[in-house]
């Protein structure tokens, strides 16, 4: 369920696996802290924690590992597509909570309803609702939905 997760998240089988154990060593680490009430969204919330910091990170500081492999990527359409995308979403989440991501990203990418959103961090419903309506009217306002 969690390298599920971060695979849908990370886009490279790599990355991860290597995201799946950190999430495993994140929940040993904090063990005497956390809430166990819900093992489930425990899982899948540090899972969408680690991922989207790992994101970030690579967002602020790419790695170039093999540039041959990246000039042949450079010229694809998938690449420009999905580097379109990311600055969109980049866009759009600048200035945002943590937490609208880690509500965005249980909506949309795991198709959780408002409820489970809701119950998973710890707010109301209408609340949830109202992030999502603010995520949306920004994507408007950035040209991201015809």
């Amino acid at each position: 369920m969690v390298l599920r997760r971060c695979r849908r998240l990370l886009r490279d089988d790599y990355a991860a696996r290597d995201a799946t154990q950190d999430v495993f060593v994140q929940l040993l680490l904090h063990q005497n802290r956390l809430d166990q009430s819900a093992p489930v969204g425990l899982l899948l919330r540090t899972a969408t924690n680690v991922c989207l910091n790992r994101l970030r990170t690579h967002r602020r500081k790419p790695e170039d590992r093999d540039d041959n492999l990246l000039e042949r990527i450079a010229g694809t359409f998938e690449l420009e597509r999905t580097s379109a995308m990311k600055s969109l979403l980049s866009r759009l989440f600048a200035g945002t909570q943590e937490s609208s991501q880690t509500i965005a990203v249980m909506h949309l990418v795991d198709g959780l309803t408002l409820e489970e959103v809701a119950r998973e961090v710890n707010m109301s419903v209408s609340g949830v609702r109202l992030r999502l309506r603010k995520l949306k009217s920004r994507l408007h306002e950035l040209g991201g939905l015809e």
